[in-house]
């Protein structure tokens, strides 16, 4: 069959791969200038680097087992995972029992309540149950006002912006059953551009073409191919935007990985010193860092200059580590994205596979009721190709 592909985000190309092996010949349009999507790569000197942060898990089985068979799981690292929590003008370390047992702004009922509610959730295997249930509300009961209050309000309005309230107690049992098992954080040497370059290697091995700067228009291509496979944002599907500010300085700002900003007047959600995950030798002997948030897809923060983000970021990050000095800044980037993260409402719905004949979507808010990221990415392209080709 000819099939044709919207979309070369992971998704898109493990669909495409799977689909090329089984002798179908692949057409990928891509609207953009790179593929990847979200873990598209820039290059700070001769390395690449993801526009919006990432890493896996080590229970992402799925990415893990692709990275094996396509040959580069040799690339692949694994990290101790550092992570901190900033918390009303004070940044706490925040990666197991005994930092919660130091951590100063909850007492010890608090610490109690907070340690047993996630172990609960790492044990219950029965998710369906909370489709139904708000987040917040379930946490404020469980967890109590006060570590509701410091540690989940900061993080769900972080994520959802002015949608916290609206989230499936699902989703959030699925951020902690799926992710809180896992012992290490992974990353690929030289990015994780390596397996969209890789899975686009083999599609053209196989006959197939990838076609970037690529308007679709899709009643012509219903015509040109035997089936379709559309990757991009669903219509029926509620999205916020994201921000990530990117920079690279000689400056090391903390010994951790990730930190969590608890504070709800901050612009920006997560502060990321990638290089306490991956040696700064990899980018010049320079620290790189991430800032991101999540937003509306229109006005507010998105409607601002590039200028206007960088300087309200970093006159926070200020506030955050007062040794920070923007003079030290070596390069900068602003990266912006669209429906980069979908609301996960109570009895949450995922849209059909199928669209109608020959007519089949995939994308990161058919993830249910895991989190999207490149994990589930993979396992989408591979469910979804298996559907196209099916006789059934």
């Amino acid at each position: 069959m000819k099939i044709a592909i919207i979309g070369a985000g992971l998704t898109g190309l493990v669909a495409g791969y799977r689909l090329s092996q089984k002798g179908h010949k692949v057409t990928i349009f891509e609207k953009s200038a790179d593929i990847g999507g979200l873990m598209g790569g820039f290059k700070i000197g001769k390395t690449s680097l993801e526009k919006a942060y990432h890493h896996i898990f080590s229970t992402d089985s799925y990415i893990i087992d692709l990275a094996k068979e396509l040959g580069v799981y040799d690339k692949l690292t694994w990290h101790e995972e550092k992570t901190a929590l900033y918390f009303d003008k004070e940044m706490y370390a925040f990666m197991g029992a005994m930092d919660l047992l130091k951590f100063k702004p909850l007492d010890f009922v608090s610490k109690v309540r907070l340690g047993l509610v996630k172990i609960w959730l790492q044990m219950d295997n029965n998710w369906q149950k909370y489709e139904n249930v708000l987040a917040y509300e379930w946490m404020e009961k469980w967890c109590g006002q006060r570590a509701y209050q410091v540690i989940w309000k900061p993080l769900l309005k972080g994520k959802f912006h002015d949608k916290y309230k609206e989230v499936s107690m699902a989703w959030l049992w699925a951020r902690i059953h799926t992710r809180g098992n896992s012992a290490k954080l992974g990353y690929f040497e030289g990015g994780f551009r390596i397996i969209a370059d890789e899975l686009a290697s083999r599609i053209k091995d196989k006959r197939g073409t990838i076609k970037v700067n690529s308007e679709v228009d899709f009643k012509k291509i219903e015509k040109d191919f035997d089936k379709i496979l559309y990757t991009g944002a669903s219509k029926g599907v509620e999205y916020l935007g994201a921000i990530c500010v990117v920079f690279s300085s000689k400056q090391s700002l903390s010994k951790y990985y990730w930190h969590n900003i608890n504070d709800v007047k901050s612009p920006f959600l997560a502060f990321i010193q990638h290089t306490n995950l991956i040696n700064k030798k990899s980018y010049g002997g320079r620290h790189v860092y991430y800032l991101g948030t999540y937003i509306p897809n229109e006005g507010g923060l998105m409607a601002k200059t590039d200028l206007e983000i960088k300087k309200l970021f970093f006159d926070y990050l200020k506030t955050v580590f007062p040794k920070f000095d923007k003079k030290q800044i070596e390069q900068d980037w602003v990266f912006k994205f669209k429906n980069a993260q979908h609301i996960v409402s109570k009895k949450y719905k995922v849209e059909s596979y199928k669209v109608k004949k020959n007519v089949y979507q995939a994308n990161f808010a058919m993830i249910y009721p895991e989190d999207r990221g490149t994990n589930f990415a993979v396992r989408e392209g591979n469910k979804v190709a298996e559907m196209i080709i099916s006789k059934k």
